[in-house]
């Protein structure tokens, strides 16, 4: 595995391969990672003929008393997992390296950054666009993977490169839990046990919203209410926000006729956990 840390050495790496016909298939991380990034990291192999993936705590992404300084970080790990996984190439570059003292530019999606999340961390995707564009240019890449349990910044960042023209394909990983629904995050380390144990009420909550659809209920306030009493029974539990949203928009629905999708963010202690899940409708 090539391990590259500069901005001109990993731009010249992406050039070699492109000039040999490679198609490079990309990952972008935070680090720190587990069986939902190597996934992601299985798709681009299959997706690509060189899988390159960046391990970088953004932090232009975190806000003001945010856990930048304290996200789990363990690079020499990260490193022998990828290299057992087949990934070709790790892009780690420091914060100097990607954002110098006069660093003036800004990516934003308007609307859909402002909602949900970007409600409650104002500026936060405006972080996510601007550092996943300029590594889109730096790694060069023809297919770029992301997973879905980040679904708000998955459906930003498809309309980013819709919107800015941009010659990457956007692929979706499926969200990976944990045998007891909890979906992984790098995050979930933050939980003591009482609080890792109340946290899968959230996917239980869920797949409450889902029996309440196929039980014929079709008004989202209903659903939504019911969904937040229940996790409301868990006294660790702090509720940002529950959902359901047009799967393509984002945009709130008041009934669910064919498409919808729920998400919701909820607070255990530290810990701000996110998740979401397609309804199907009957």
């Amino acid at each position: 595995m090539r391990i590259a840390t500069r901005v001109d050495e990993m731009k010249s790496i992406a050039e070699e391969y492109r000039k040999n016909g490679k198609r490079i298939s990309f990952v972008p991380t935070m680090g720190y990672l587990h069986e939902g990034h190597l996934s992601l990291v299985d798709i681009a192999r299959k997706d690509g003929d060189i899988c390159v993936v960046s391990i970088f705590v953004n932090p232009i992404q975190f806000g003001p008393g945010e856990d930048y300084e304290r996200y789990p970080r363990d690079v020499e790990r990260d490193e022998r997992l990828l290299e057992q996984r087949g990934c070709d190439v790790l892009f780690y570059p420091s914060a100097s390296e990607m954002y110098p003292e006069d660093f003036l530019t800004r990516v934003r999606v308007e609307k859909l950054s402002s909602i949900l999340c970007g409600k409650s961390r104002p500026g936060h995707f405006e972080g996510v666009t601007t550092v996943v564009l300029k590594l889109f240019n730096i790694v060069k890449p023809h297919v770029a993977v992301f997973g879905e349990k980040d679904y708000q910044q998955l459906v930003i960042i498809k309309r980013m490169v819709r919107d800015l023209n941009l010659d990457v394909e956007i692929v979706a990983g499926e969200i990976i839990r944990e045998k007891d629904g909890l979906a992984m995050s790098s995050r979930n380390v933050y939980l003591d046990p009482v609080e890792r144990k109340q946290a899968t009420c959230l996917f239980r909550s869920m797949l409450l919203a889902q029996d309440m659809v196929k039980a014929g209920i079709r008004d989202t306030k209903t659903i939504v209410e019911a969904v937040g009493g229940f996790i409301k029974k868990f006294d660790r539990a702090r509720i940002d926000y529950v959902k359901i949203v047009h799967p393509d928009t984002l945009e709130e629905l008041e009934e669910i006729h064919d498409r919808a999708r729920i998400l919701l963010a909820v607070y255990f202690g530290k810990a701000r956990l996110i998740d979401n899940m397609e309804i199907d409708v009957p």
